[in-house]
């Protein structure tokens, strides 16, 4: 991170504060607290998943957090209350700051409840529910969901867009990947690594700095375009633009707000990039979908038989299930995390649209100065012109020049306008 100097006594004041939530966050991980260990996969199996995995309160307590929670929850609320004493009650960087440690408050209090009802319902508050709608009126993400399905069968049914067979190694994502990178970051300076891993539950994660790609996962060419968009161009990209704040040094770090914006992102970055695909699609339609199934009281069997429906192995399908009822148990609310994705992807895309029919196209790029959020990005706008946020270093060139995006957008808010039933209607005779 960029050093002190040069930062006038208002700045100084303000980095402190923001490295002292950056600090005291460090410890709070949240898929290393939820998560389920290897045993009971290996039961499960054993059993031929006729029995739910042995979880409840007794689990989770005999894996403890890393923090003591109560000193921690103590420590943000005496963080947040040096922010109002130091910066005042309106500052605009204070408010940002003062919702983030009230945010990792209860992410904290989420982690203690974790194996009771209350722990899906901070969930639920942190991440969303699946049947949220966006407005009044509006489907919600399980509607989506659904009508996610219904195109993606559609498309299922023609047979020649089926993926490519998955002949990569990890070793060979790797090396694949690292190179790709390397164009976008430079690879004399080690800006960022690619590298194997085994104690992960999805096929790569993005850290600070580096990309893991799970050992014993296979890949096409295809998945390592949507890894360097997904995990690079956006995750590790927006980290590293937030290691390069001066002042606002929180910006590197993510709290579960932010999670909705980054995988919106994300996702949006994939479209725009041509680097989704039908079945990559599915996967997340699929999250959405087994997230409202445990919010309307289905159990962990019967979301872990939704996906063997689908044709995924025993195995397979008890990875996804329990992406759903990690941190609860196998009849409890779910983990609610997956429903960023696509409303993550809703949100971005509005937000884009709007900027350009308003005509404030100098907004979009701040999505990249860090870990965001929706709701920021006024104040964000405001910050950078005083100073305390500088502009994203690292930004994809779908950002970096506006032209094209800003065209897509301009006939989008006009499509927008017209009836796809009515359309529908009209070309029954030419499709």
């Amino acid at each position: 991170m960029n050093s002190h100097r040069e930062l006038d006594d208002y700045q100084l004041i303000v980095r402190a504060l923001s490295d002292r939530i950056v600090e005291a966050q460090t410890p709070i991980r949240v898929l290393d607290a939820v998560k389920w260990d290897d045993a009971l996969r290996q039961t499960f199996l054993k059993h031929k998943g006729k029995e739910p995995p042995a979880v409840d309160r007794d689990y989770y307590a005999g894996r403890p957090l890393a923090f003591d929670a109560a000193a921690k929850k103590l420590e943000f609320q005496n963080i947040e209350r040096d922010i109002t004493r130091q910066l005042g009650q309106f500052s605009p960087v204070g408010q940002i700051m003062r919702r983030m440690c009230r945010e990792y408050r209860m992410v904290i209090r989420m982690l203690e409840a974790r194996g009771t009802a209350d722990f899906g319902l901070i969930s639920q508050e942190l991440y969303g529910a699946a049947s949220d709608a966006f407005h009044a009126g509006d489907p919600t993400l399980a509607d989506l969901g659904l009508m996610f399905s219904d195109f993606l069968n559609n498309i299922d049914s023609r047979g020649d867009l089926k993926d490519e067979p998955k002949t990569l190694t990890a070793k060979d994502a790797v090396a694949l990947l690292q190179s790709r990178l390397n164009l976008v970051f430079g690879e004399n300076d080690g800006t960022i690594r690619v590298f194997e891993s085994d104690g992960i539950l999805a096929d790569a994660a993005a850290g600070a700095d580096y990309i893991k790609i799970r050992a014993d996962a296979l890949f096409n060419e295809r998945d390592v375009k949507a890894l360097e968009v997904h995990e690079g161009l956006v995750h590790v990209a927006t980290t590293l633009n937030g290691q390069n704040q001066p002042v606002c040094t929180f910006l590197a770090k993510g709290p579960p707000s932010s999670t909705v914006t980054q995988e919106g992102l994300a996702i949006l970055m994939e479209v725009i990039a041509f680097a989704s695909y039908p079945s990559r699609l599915r996967k997340l339609t699929n999250r959405t979908r087994a997230i409202h199934m445990a919010e309307q009281g289905a159990d962990f069997l019967q979301v872990c038989d939704f996906y063997r429906e689908q044709g995924f192995s025993l195995e397979d399908s008890y990875g996804n299930a329990s992406r759903a009822f990690r941190g609860s148990t196998p009849d409890g609310l779910p983990f609610t995390k997956d429903l960023s994705y696509l409303k993550g992807f809703i949100m971005i895309y509005n937000y884009i649209q709007l900027a350009v029919r308003k005509g404030k196209l100098e907004q979009i790029p701040l999505l990249f100065c860090g870990k965001t959020t929706l709701e920021d990005m006024r104040t964000l706008r405001q910050l950078v012109d005083e100073g305390l946020v500088s502009a994203p270093r690292y930004l994809p060139q779908q950002f970096r020049d506006l032209n094209s995006l800003s065209a897509w957008m301009c006939f989008s808010n006009f499509l927008n306008h017209l009836s796809l039933d009515r359309i529908e209607a009209d070309y029954a005779n030419i499709l």
